[in-house]
């Protein structure tokens, strides 16, 4: 489970590249990003040649859950942190969502030009677009690829390179928008948490 664990949240870091950008690609998927609330689907996640399913939920702003259907594990945040729940263990580990690219699709106000971002890369075929990034001052963390699909946009994939350059994809099928989620759907009830700045500490 921590091997996933690092897996995900090797997902929310970036590093730096030299390439060539098409600024309306960017102005495109931030366009895009802003103007989304909320979103439902499915996922195949593939690292280290195992592919893993499951549902995806995202409230901006702050809000994203992933449930897997073979793995007793959840990722969720609730706007401040993000959660990794083991159940099998009745155990979570949190990581400030402030310190994971997780935040760049969930902020309110996402800005992939003049803020921490730094899109190092723009692709496009007939179908497609990708923009690659990393945060700035982080460099040799890692980089992500977010792929969009162009008509009508629509986020397609990511893929995330880690310091180790150790790769994880993740696949969204059957996306639909949806703002009305339950009250307490993006939280987790009391366990013992491990912090990932180290000690302990409980979360209601």
């Amino acid at each position: 489970m921590k091997k996933i664990l690092f897996l995900l949240i090797g997902f929310f870091w970036f590093c730096d590249s030299f390439a060539s950008v098409d600024i309306n690609l960017v102005n495109s998927a931030e366009n895009y990003l802003n103007s989304i609330t909320g979103l439902s689907g499915d996922f195949i996640q593939t690292a280290n040649g195992k592919k893993e399913k499951g549902t995806f939920s995202m409230l901006r702003p702050g809000k994203v859950r992933l449930d897997y259907d073979n793995m007793p594990v959840q990722l969720i945040s609730d706007g401040k942190d993000l959660y990794f729940f083991d159940r099998s263990l009745d155990q979570i580990t949190t990581v400030p969502l402030t310190s994971t690219p997780a935040g760049i699709l969930i902020r309110k106000n996402i800005d992939l030009k003049n803020s921490d971002i730094n899109v190092s890369e723009t692709l496009s075929d007939k179908n497609t677009f990708s923009l690659k990034m990393n945060l700035r001052g982080q460099e040799g963390l890692g980089n992500m690829t977010v792929v969009f699909d162009r008509k009508p946009i629509k986020l397609n994939s990511w893929t995330v390179v880690d310091a180790t350059g150790a790769k994880t994809d993740v696949a969204f099928s059957g996306l639909k928008k949806k703002s009305d989620f339950g009250k307490n759907f993006f939280q987790i009830q009391k366990h013992k948490t491990i912090s990932a700045s180290g000690g302990d500490s409980f979360y209601e």
